[in-house]
């Protein structure tokens, strides 16, 4: 008689009930809450509320401007995580600290600083508008303050696996004939990579739903400047709760879409460059 098999860590069962308790009341109650909502509107209204001009036109800005935040802030981000991890310099530890800054500080606190910055006569703002470039109260505005939000999850995704990185493996790399480009590409790069996708689908995932930082600084022009959070928020205001459980399914399906394709991206570099993943010639 074979004897069941033990776990070498008791405690499996409770942990695991407490588990899918904690992710069902925080996360899976509150979405299906959200798509039982937006199933009370008959398929013909249904479509008229996600399909009207004004609510596509917001998916677009939204959509479009958390891309280019957050792959602003895979490329800037990466910059700085390697600067602050490859190189000491006065006041590194400052930078370093500053980094965490839109984390603490409230959104709309970060709103009206970049909206009095970028203004006509903010700081930046007059003197970009004799140059042509105009931010406040436009979609280059809207893409500003999703950078702003976003640079820490890029950095601090990918600033630990550049620590563990080690230098020697570099070395390596250099002292068998490796140029600098080399190295970069095929030793640094497959290393951070399943790490910098997850800063970029952090950094998109949390542009998406952003309104505090965003809401002064688009000016909210419908067509125009206005994000999809704050259609949520209007309808709100207007008790068409119904409706707001509408965009915010569709805004919640995009997201589940790219953040699929984000983990996908991930499985396929993680089997692609681990070590011994592509046999040796025999």
């Amino acid at each position: 008689m074979l004897l069941k098999e033990r776990s070498i860590l008791p405690g499996f069962v409770p942990a695991w009930s407490y588990t899918v308790l904690y992710v069902s009341l925080v996360l899976l109650i509150p979405i299906a809450a959200l798509v039982l909502k937006a199933a009370t509107l008959s398929w013909p209204h249904f479509w008229a509320v996600v399909g009207s001009p004004r609510v596509v036109a917001s998916y677009r800005l939204s959509l479009l401007a958390s891309l280019a935040g957050a792959g602003a802030n895979a490329v800037f981000g990466l910059l700085i995580a390697w600067v602050l991890t490859r190189y000491r310099f006065p006041g590194r530890r400052i930078v370093d600290a500053l980094i965490d800054l839109p984390f603490a500080m409230p959104t709309a606190v970060a709103g009206i600083a970049l909206t009095t910055m970028f203004s006509p006569v903010g700081l930046l703002g007059r003197a970009l508008i004799p140059l042509g470039v105009k931010v406040d109260f436009t979609p280059l505005g809207v893409g500003v303050a999703l950078t702003f939000i976003g640079l820490p999850f890029v950095v601090r995704t990918v600033q630990p696996v550049l620590l563990d990185l080690d230098a020697e493996v570099e070395e390596a790399a250099a002292s068998l004939g490796a140029s600098r480009a080399q190295t970069v590409l095929r030793v640094i790069l497959p290393s951070i990579l399943p790490s910098w996708l997850t800063g970029f689908a952090l950094a998109f995932a949390r542009a998406l739903g952003e309104y505090g930082s965003v809401v002064f600084i688009s000016g909210n022009l419908p067509g125009k400047t206005e994000i999809s959070p704050l259609i949520i928020i209007t309808k709100l205001e207007q008790f068409d709760y119904a409706g707001a459980a509408a965009v915010a399914t569709v805004m919640l399906v995009f997201s589940f879409l790219l953040l699929l394709l984000i983990n996908l991206l991930q499985w396929w570099s993680a089997r692609r460059f681990e070590p011994g993943a592509r046999r040796q010639p025999a």
